[in-house]
């Protein structure tokens, strides 16, 4: 898909529009876990998520091989329309995002003050990429996948950063949406030639890429029953699934409670909040803890844009 010098290249490209994000080890989360607990902070980027970095790649080549476009569109949960409406504003691009009825009141916000366009349609994120696609061609707009190479290399820069930064790991827990960060983790771990296990991780609610792994092909499901809407996919993609079957030693599945826990157990013991994907790492590790104890573990704090009312709902009642 790509290269160690296209990975570098797209690092410049995103250090030209913020630094790299922080890696720590929290004492209190090894005390929690009984590993030493490394977490790659992608919730300090402009967008509070690790998906602008994917943007911001796709966007620089769309600007320069396309600059006629008329426009891009896309669907999203929201960290993936943030992100293309950051990029597209900083290339001259506008951008249109087709989000489910229904979803967050603050990521709809945030992706509007980020100068997208928005338009809501179906129920979950899987009804709204098939009229994104539809309106794509209807309105002559280029449609921008969840999962494309530009995108993977993209993502895949705070998984060079953190491999670079960090001590030698065992193990990196990293949630699935659609993809795009667990296959920038594998890419970037083989590209350095590291052997790090690389562990996905799902929604018991929302597990199409658990399945599909166990079952060697792509199953879809009827529904993907999640507050962490990060990971509410029903439908994997064929090109991510052929890279995590390659390179991901397992995928662990995690309720909805057990993330509640470890967005607690981010807060008290880091003071970072963390969004239900974000926190999902977390979640796995910790119903892992016997089998990582002693291990020197990374968790992806994949993005904080966690609703104020679920929060209160979900971790707080």
């Amino acid at each position: 898909m790509f290269d160690l010098p296209a990975l570098e290249a797209a690092a410049r490209l995103v250090h030209g529009v913020f630094p790299p994000t922080p890696q720590y080890a929290w004492p209190l989360l090894a005390a929690r876990t009984g590993a030493e607990v490394w977490v790659k902070h992608e919730n300090h980027t402009p967008t509070g998520a690790f998906k602008v970095r994917g943007g911001l790649v796709y966007m620089d080549r769309l600007a320069r091989e396309r600059p006629g476009v008329a426009g891009v569109i896309s669907a999203t949960r929201g960290n993936h329309g943030q992100s293309l409406a950051y990029a597209g504003a900083r290339s001259g691009v506008p951008v249109t995002i087709v989000v489910p009825r229904g979803n967050s009141a603050e990521k709809n916000a945030a992706m509007r003050a980020q100068g997208a366009t928005l338009v809501e349609h179906g129920a979950d994120f899987d009804a709204a990429r098939e009229e994104a696609m539809r309106l794509a061609g209807e309105r002559g707009l280029e449609f921008a996948p969840s999962f494309a190479p530009d995108l993977v290399c993209g993502v895949a820069t705070y998984a060079l950063e953190l491999f670079r930064a960090a001590p030698k790991l065992d193990a990196l827990y990293v949630p699935i949406g659609l993809g795009s960060g667990i296959c920038g983790c594998i890419m970037a771990r083989d590209l350095l030639g590291l052997t790090t296990d690389i562990i996905g991780v799902q929604s018991t609610g929302a597990d199409a890429y658990a399945r599909s792994f166990a079952a060697g092909r792509v199953v879809t499901t009827e529904a993907a029953v999640t507050q962490a809407d990060g990971m509410a996919t029903r439908v994997p993609d064929p090109g991510a699934l052929a890279i995590i079957m390659k390179g991901a030693a397992r995928i662990v599945t995690v309720t909805d409670d057990e993330v509640a826990e470890a967005i607690r157990a981010y807060w008290q013991d880091t003071h970072n909040l963390a969004e239900g994907a974000g926190a999902a790492p977390l979640a796995a590790l910790m119903q892992e803890r016997e089998r990582m104890r002693g291990k020197r573990v990374a968790t992806i704090l994949c993005g904080g844009n966690i609703d104020l009312d679920l929060f209160r709902n979900w971790i707080l009642a």
